[in-house]
């Protein structure tokens, strides 16, 4: 009955895709039916599903989870008070004045805020309401501009300390330590600073070749921006949110501040900049609180669903048939690591980002470290991957999210033609760090002043116990 377990999974994918109901909702019903399916055919008793309410406790024990409600807030309050449009003004003004410089513009304030914003969509609607009308005054065609903010959505999934990054190293973390367990090996388990420190490097190659992508396509832009004027207020915000967003950014991808942290203190100082300034008064604020607990439930709502699907898929074994399907690929590290890639590339087809982390990652990742020992590699791997999958034509996250949030859209040919030399500069760098393993280790915690606490043995056996164990089966009257 191993099988039945990707069944379902396949199930859930196309419930995703197909029926338009919450992610959540199907992954209720899809649990809900694979545990109807197991007890019917004797593949485990009624009883095992007792462990559910404690793993569900377990889960929401985690401090990290904290930092979820907080980037969501950050998300918000960037969307509704003028630091985008302020940034982007300072910036125009400080730029040479070139054709391309708006570009340079919208790119630059999607890599400084979307680690801010807490999701890909959030970055995507919050770029599309600031940046999508200045590029079009300044004459930018509607598939470069498209191109513009789908790329610069995706920035945050590399650059510390973005909600999927969190999230992201939370799930690594899990199966890291599944995988030092299974295999024995004498490895410090992974931490959030881990992933960090292994991803910072790389965000920065890619920004740098996005950054000269966009000046390069920027060059052929009929006229030169305009230059608008800098107020006072305008230039002092700027300064002010700049120095704050690369505080907060810079501390905690070199450890000095935990990402839980940095997500507090970004709340309150945008919170408190709302207040005083009178921008988040009356229905303003009863709208941001509404959104806040809306989208935050929803991601719990999803973390919830998620495991206890997962939950159901080990009952069934598949989590076993996965780990025998890795160790029988052959070869050396690079062709396992990049068959999982492959299929966690053709999840986010169906799945988005937060889905992909709390179901595939779970049953994918642990098989996957216990055959490759370099967990700091497969992190960001597994990160470029899913940026990728976001900017793929033609059902890639970040593309439909923009060409929703941009009416009219752009022909989809010129759109894909705008948008190649960003995605094959990704694929570039992917292929760059599969062959290379030593580009994440530049930021290895020995370099630095301070870093996360590692697992004692302990918390690697708690951990261990949370995800996997399940209670006894009942025992039977002789």
């Amino acid at each position: 009955m191993e099988r039945s377990g990707l069944a379902l999974l396949i199930l859930v994918g196309c419930g995703i895709l197909f029926t338009g109901l919450p992610a959540f909702v199907v992954l209720i019903i899809g649990a809900t039916l694979g545990a109807c399916l197991g007890v019917a055919t004797d593949t485990f008793p009624l009883a095992l599903l007792g462990a559910l309410p404690g793993r569900l406790i377990n889960l929401f024990e985690s401090d990290l989870l904290q930092a979820l409600p907080l980037y969501v807030t950050m998300g918000l309050l960037l969307d509704r008070l003028p630091v985008a449009d302020a940034l982007y003004r300072a910036s125009i003004a400080v730029l040479p004045r070139k054709p391309a410089a708006p570009m340079l513009s919208g790119m630059m304030l999607g890599a400084l805020l979307g680690p801010m914003n807490g999701s890909v969509g959030a970055s995507v609607l919050g770029l599309s309401r600031v940046v999508a009308p200045k590029l079009a005054a300044e004459g930018v065609p509607p598939a470069k501009r498209e191109a513009i903010i789908a790329v610069a959505s995706t920035l945050g999934v590399l650059v510390p300390p973005s909600l999927v990054l969190i999230l992201f190293s939370d799930a690594m973390l899990n199966a890291h330590t599944f995988a030092v367990t299974q295999s024995g090996r004498d490895d410090r388990v992974i931490n959030t600073q881990d992933v960090f420190h292994a991803a910072l490097p790389i965000a920065g190659i890619f920004l740098v070749m996005c950054l000269a992508l966009a000046w390069f396509s920027g060059r052929n832009v009929a006229g030169l921006p305009r230059r608008e004027k800098l107020t006072f207020v305008q230039g002092l915000l700027a300064g002010f949110s700049l120095g704050a967003l690369l505080l907060l950014l810079g501390g905690v991808a070199t450890g000095y501040f935990y990402a839980v942290e940095a997500a507090a203190m970004g709340a309150f100082a945008l919170l408190t900049a709302g207040i005083v300034t009178g921008r988040l008064r009356g229905e303003v604020m009863r709208g941001l609180l509404r959104d806040a607990m809306a989208i935050s439930g929803a991601l719990f709502s999803l973390l919830l669903a998620a495991t206890t699907f997962t939950l159901v898929l080990r009952l069934f074994g598949t989590d076993q048939l996965v780990n025998n399907l890795v160790a029988k690929i052959p070869g050396g590290d690079i062709p396992a690591t990049a068959a999982v890639l492959a299929v966690i590339g053709l999840c986010a087809f169906v799945l988005d980002a937060f889905e992909i982390i709390f179901v595939v990652l779970p049953i994918v990742l642990p098989p996957l470290l216990v055959r490759v020992a370099d967990a700091r590699w497969v992190s960001v791997l597994v990160l470029l991957t899913l940026q990728s999958s976001f900017l793929l034509p033609p059902f890639g996250y970040a593309l439909m999210m923009v060409r929703g949030a941009l009416k009219p859209a752009a022909p989809f040919k010129p759109f894909v033609k705008a948008l190649a030399p960003f995605l094959l500069a990704q694929w570039l760098l992917l292929i760059v760090v599969l062959l290379t393993p030593r580009l994440v280790h530049v930021m290895d915690k020995d370099n630095l002043r301070m870093s996360a606490k590692p697992l004692s043995k302990e918390e690697i056996d708690k951990r261990f116990n949370d995800m996997f164990a399940l209670p006894p089966p009942p025992e039977t009257s002789q």
